[in-house]
């Protein structure tokens, strides 16, 4: 089982006995947008074509809690969590493909959150609706409900303590834009900079122009190089969750395990006991 799936390879399967569960997770961070434009609907985005059999899927209200001191993405309620993942037809003992409109942040957010609470069997579909050469449907399915309960694990996360010993004692990398990193500027959260210790590593920079993943040995050399050497203990965080879990996917591509802090910059910035650090170094 790998992290991502090929247009071609999922056409195949839904071929299959028992295809996969489609979760469509469309997404756009509405403040990254010009001002006066109106707030990206992913559901609308959805109804106008999506894959068959398809089911939307809204980040901020099903992988998401509501913001807050946790940050803007912070973990949802499990029990929110497990129902809506039961009513689109997650089970255990089935396949599940994410997909989102291309940037693949938030279908990574999806991917994160189930395998984090034990599914066993969950890819992204590699460059997202585009990597499609079939049909889209405009037609909502209504699927039988699934099993799934979700369960954390004891590994996978951390929150700002562990963050912090991990930008210490390990790699803690930062997957947000590098002015960001250095915080020249910061148009969502209270203050610019990064966690000490912290890595840049722009999660852009892990895919081509197509919106897929660099091949394997790449995207491993590129991890290398920041410091993901054998015995080090990797962690990512960004602005609050989602695209830092598109670099724990990247990651995870070029066959390194790492670990995500769910409330990242969104959570640490918002607390004023938590140092900052600004500028290309990571002190």
């Amino acid at each position: 089982m790998t992290a991502i799936i090929s247009g071609s390879e999922l056409a195949s399967d839904l071929t299959g006995e028992n295809p996969p569960v489609l979760l469509d997770v469309r997404w756009q961070l509405t403040a990254a947008k010009a001002p006066g434009e109106p707030a990206f609907d992913g559901r609308a985005e959805y109804a106008a074509g999506h894959l068959p059999g398809a089911v939307f899927v809204d980040l901020d209200a099903e992988l998401a809690g509501p913001p807050g001191p946790g940050g803007r993405h912070p973990l949802p309620d499990l029990d929110v969590f497990g129902a809506a993942m039961r009513t689109v037809g997650v089970s255990a003992d089935r396949d599940v493909v994410v997909y989102d409109g291309g940037q693949g942040w938030a279908a990574a957010r999806a991917w994160w959150l189930l395998r984090w609470t034990g599914h066993p069997s969950v890819r992204v579909l590699d460059g997202g609706l585009a990597a499609w050469q079939g049909e889209l449907s405009t037609r909502t399915p209504d699927p039988e409900p699934g099993d799934f309960v979700p369960k954390p694990g004891e590994t996978g996360a951390v929150d700002a303590d562990g963050a912090a010993a991990l930008a210490r004692s390990g790699l803690l990398l930062d997957a947000r834009a590098a002015e960001r990193y250095r915080g020249d500027v910061e148009p969502i959260d209270r203050v610019g900079g990064h966690i000490p210790g912290a890595v840049s590593a722009p999660t852009t920079d892990n895919v081509g122009p197509d919106g897929r993943f660099l091949p394997r040995e790449q995207l491993a050399d590129r991890f290398r190089s920041l410091g993901a050497v054998s015995g080090t203990e990797v962690g990512v965080y960004c602005g609050s969750g989602v695209s830092g879990a598109h670099e724990v996917l990247a990651l995870a591509v070029a066959g390194i395990p790492a670990v995500l802090y769910p409330g990242s910059w969104s959570e640490w910035s918002g607390d004023t006991s938590r140092p900052v650090a600004t500028g290309p170094d990571p002190q």
